[in-house]
């Protein structure tokens, strides 16, 4: 028998938490576990079994993108199967993780990183976002919420959270396409400056501002937010930015809110965490997000208190993320012939795993999302319960 074959009907062999078929490349097919099969894996070409020991989500993810095998059935399905296996690969990629080599996100690099994935082109994104054109988690009041809705009920939460009130001043480190720092300008009154390294993002800001009649009132530059000099602000937001930093430039990130916020100012802090641990996806480094980590909770709340911020709130909206990405990755689909036109093949299977990949991965729990709201001194000003966030 084929070695390759051997040790994949080994590795298939309790990786999935689903029954399911895999049919190899010489065409015969095999069924793992009980019941009705949930998807099935076409392997075209075997993928090296040296690779998939190596780094499986690698070998695995390349694999995918170059049609060594295919899938019948959900994409998100198969990978929610493997994270809802707690022995699989996927649940224990940290020693993968290890192979990555550590650069440090310097401001050149962090630069670089930024361009490699927002710079990809305005009219990309336009297909599969929503009119916002906000890349984040959104908030689902409801089930039925749009995604629209869901997009525009985030940034009302985010708001409210922050105790806003007219003419104080408001910093948005990554601040995405403007939906933010326009909002807060138009709906409380604050003076909002946004911060990207994003060229198309930044683009698109300045039009926005102009044509929402905002100058004076909103701004945004084109800079890395540790060059933000000679300025404080009452109250400083960042959305899904800090992955990106790096995990040796975390406590920096910190030491900068720390310099940009006014005594007695406040912070919301929004991003992917870690359940136990901080990590990084090899595949995603390489391909989605070079230069990415996303940092465990308790590397957060650590670095909050080092800087004697007081954290008033945390809360975990996981499964907003999943529901997010499943809208995301069916309005992909839906933009399929518009996007054939602008990417090619391997680009447009890279995002189609990328994109069901996170939705499975927050859905299962493997990973979460929060948002941390902290002040610099104390803040009495703040409501006495929650209930300012949600009225």
């Amino acid at each position: 028998m084929d070695t390759n074959k051997i040790f994949y009907k080994t590795l298939f062999k309790g990786l999935f938490s689903d029954a399911c078929e895999i049919k190899f490349w010489d065409g015969e097919t095999e069924k793992y576990g009980q019941g009705d099969s949930k998807f099935k894996i076409i392997f075209n070409e075997p993928i090296s079994k040296a690779d998939i020991i190596r780094d499986p989500s690698m070998a695995f993810g390349e694999g995918y993108m170059e049609g060594k095998f295919d899938i019948e059935g959900s994409v998100e399905d198969v990978i929610q199967s493997l994270y809802n296996n707690k022995e699989s690969f996927m649940r224990n990629g940290e020693k993968y993780a290890k192979l990555i080599k550590i650069i440090p996100n310097s401001i050149k690099k962090s630069k670089k990183d930024i361009k490699f994935h927002y710079d990809i082109g305005n009219d990309f994104y336009k297909l599969w976002l929503d009119k916002t054109m906000t890349y984040s988690c959104g908030y689902f009041k409801s089930p039925d919420d749009t995604l629209e809705q869901a997009q525009k009920n985030k940034v009302e939460h985010i708001l409210k959270k922050l105790s806003l009130k007219k003419d104080i001043t408001l910093l948005d480190i990554g601040c995405g396409w403007g939906e933010l720092i326009t909002t807060a300008a138009k709906e409380y009154g604050v003076k909002a400056l946004g911060v990207t390294l994003s060229e198309e993002q930044f683009k698109v800001v300045k039009e926005r501002i102009k044509n929402e009649g905002l100058e004076g009132r909103v701004d945004v530059i084109l800079e890395d937010y540790r060059e933000i000099k000679n300025r404080t602000f009452d109250r400083v937001v960042s959305v899904g930015m800090i992955e990106h930093v790096g995990k040796e430039n975390i406590p920096e990130y910190f030491e900068t809110v720390n310099k940009l916020l006014n005594k007695g100012g406040i912070s919301l802090l929004h991003c992917i965490t870690g359940v136990k641990k901080g990590g990084t996806n090899t595949w995603i480094n390489n391909y989605i997000f070079p230069g990415g980590y996303v940092p465990a909770v308790r590397e957060l709340v650590d670095n909050i208190a080092e800087q004697d911020f007081y954290l008033v709130d945390a809360e975990s909206l996981r499964r907003h993320y999943g529901r997010t990405l499943e809208h995301w990755a069916v309005n992909f689909e839906n933009a399929m012939d518009e996007v054939k036109k602008i990417k090619d093949e391997p680009f447009i299977r890279m995002w189609r795993m990328y994109l069901n990949a996170c939705a499975a991965s927050f859905n299962s729990g493997n990973i979460d999302i929060h948002q941390f709201v902290f002040t610099k001194d104390i803040n009495d000003e703040i409501s006495w319960t929650r209930e300012y966030m949600y009225k």
